[in-house]
């Protein structure tokens, strides 16, 4: 599967599995729900003090495995890099991610202030490999 193709599977699909690197080197699996921004860089909101976050500051490699919102069917595989787009940079990235994923929110000062108490960030993940190219 190229890259492109991952992409736009992700514009309607947001559901995945995030895979950050432990200290130890072993897998921490996160439950996350995934956007594509303007740069065609997948994106994710969490909270400032989330493992994954402690990870990725530690070792940006993640992987994603992204499938439909029924879990069985087709699901593709994504490799990259993160990069950490804090508050209040990354306020203008999470209402995009929000409005990809959900539309208009009916108040979006109320939604921005969630995102300061919440501490909220976006991982933003340029994707350098995509899978599967075969099911079995």
């Amino acid at each position: 599967m190229e890259i492109d193709e991952a992409i736009e599977y992700v514009h309607r699909n947001h559901n995945a599995v995030l895979a950050t690197l432990k200290k130890d080197g072993s897998p921490q699996l996160s439950p996350v729900t995934v956007g594509v921004d303007a740069a065609d860089r997948v994106i994710i909101s969490t909270r400032q003090t989330a493992y994954k976050v402690r990870h990725v500051r530690r070792d940006p490699r993640v992987w994603l495995c992204v499938f439909p919102p029924g879990f069985y069917g087709q699901w593709v595989q994504l490799e990259g890099t993160a990069e950490i787009v804090e508050l209040p940079d990354a306020m203008d990235g999470l209402i995009a991610y929000y409005r990809g994923i959900s539309g208009e929110h009916p108040d979006w000062d109320e939604y921005r202030m969630a995102m300061e108490r919440d501490q909220r960030l976006l991982l933003r993940i340029t994707v350098t490999k995509a899978g599967p190219t075969v099911s079995g």
